[in-house]
């Protein structure tokens, strides 16, 4: 209930935002406002989010993978339908549901960066099937490249990293 109550309000902030015409108009614009909002609403640090989009998408709402993963947190089918989204390619539907099921991840993996963006790449299931170790050359390079991309967010905006964050590691 809570939940609802938050997304409910999250979502009516955002509707008066647009009818007060300070949404941004271009469609990159348009993505870092709704990345930032759902980063701030669900506690993730907006320069994590801005990473997993470099990394995931390239900052293209039409983004399609070879494997069928959608949008610009290339959300796979499943589990858009899991998050309650019903077009994957709309910016907004598409980081609330990205964003919400990254907040999950670091709930279940109480925070532990490597291990959230493994899950976020492979699954949780095989992460946690492996005793919450992770392997294989793609999961490594995609881990440190989300945190470099990461590293370089936080120093164009001159924030110091934190270490919970995969900052120090």
């Amino acid at each position: 209930m809570i939940r609802f109550c938050s997304e409910l309000f999250l979502g009516l902030s955002l509707a008066l935002s647009a009818a007060a015409g300070t949404l941004p108009q271009s469609g990159h614009d348009e993505a870092v406002y709704y990345a930032d909002a759902y980063a701030a609403h669900y506690q993730i640090p907006r320069e994590l989010i801005h990473a997993i989009i470099t990394q995931e998408s390239g900052w293209n709402p039409g983004a399609i993978s070879p494997k069928g993963a959608m949008g610009l947190m290339q959300l796979m089918p499943a589990t858009a339908a899991e998050y309650g989204v019903q077009n994957p390619f709309g910016i907004s539907e598409n980081l609330s549901g990205g964003v919400r099921y990254l907040a999950d991840l670091m709930q279940q993996f109480h925070g532990d960066f490597r291990l959230v963006l493994a899950a976020y790449y492979r699954g949780s299931r095989p992460i946690l099937r492996c005793g919450l170790h992770y392997s294989g050359a793609d999961v490594l390079a995609y881990v440190a490249s989300v945190r470099r991309l990461y590293l370089a967010e936080l120093a164009l905006r001159n924030t110091p990293p934190n270490p919970a964050y995969g900052g120090n590691q």
